[in-house]
């Protein structure tokens, strides 16, 4: 199967209140593996670089200048994510600019029954814990130390390793005796260490001499409650 992992930078936080789409970057996945194929472009947003979103991801109006726009990248990118599910983290917002880009040049929205939200299902699996890409990074023991700023291409890198762990890992299934050829299974299920050590029996029985001193014990005991006579049966 294959899916399209991505992520985007923007100049803001809304498409319809004029902000643009900056960067995008898509990681292919045939099933679950990444097969090394990407799709990366900086964008012209036609706009200038609000301040607070320059401190988030470094993209400043000099360095986009002379990027292409949206609309000359379209084909290359539609050509790229063609009819796959597309996986992103709070996968609604770059929907909503990837959409909205695509419409100001009056192509086809991409369906959202494609989309895979990543913190939706974080927020399922792992109720209570912190679900953004950092923290899910650590849990998992994903690198992240390249990521000083968000950027798309290396966002999605990273989340397309986060989609894997949430969808159960590289290991799929946990049949890992069944797989194995009938003689191994049977070295696996018969093997011993071989620094195994067998111990003789051990004997509880008391020695002669260990008896001869329990009945020497008994005979000085003083009235026993074993010598005198049962109350019940006396009465």
């Amino acid at each position: 199967m294959r899916e399209i992992v991505f992520d985007t930078e923007t100049t803001g936080l809304s498409f319809p209140g004029g902000d643009r789409l900056v960067e995008i970057g898509c990681v292919e996945l045939v099933n679950r593996v990444e097969t090394g194929r990407v799709f990366h472009v900086y964008l012209n947003p036609e706009r200038s670089m609000p301040a607070e979103a320059q401190a988030v991801h470094g993209l400043s109006d000099a360095f986009l200048a002379d990027k292409k726009r949206f609309h000359e990248h379209c084909e290359e990118f539609l050509d790229f994510i063609a009819d796959a599910p597309m996986i992103a983290h709070n996968a609604g917002f770059d929907f909503a600019f990837i959409n909205g880009e695509l419409g100001k040049c009056g192509r086809p929205l991409v369906c959202t029954s494609r989309m895979v939200d990543t913190l939706a299902i974080a927020r399922q699996r792992l109720p209570g814990a912190k679900h953004t890409l950092d923290a899910l990074c650590s849990r998992f023991g994903i690198d992240r130390s390249r990521r000083v700023l968000h950027g798309a291409l290396l966002d999605a890198q990273l989340l397309a390793q986060v989609y894997v762990e949430l969808s159960g890992g590289r290991q799929i299934g946990l049949g890992l005796v069944a797989d194995l050829a009938p003689s191994a299974v049977a070295s696996v299920a018969v093997a011993a260490p071989a620094t195994v050590s067998i111990r003789p029996p051990r004997v509880f029985s008391a020695s002669p001499a260990e008896l001869e001193r329990h009945a020497a014990f008994v005979a000085d005991l003083k009235d026993p409650l074993w010598g005198q006579a049962d109350p019940v049966a006396a009465g």
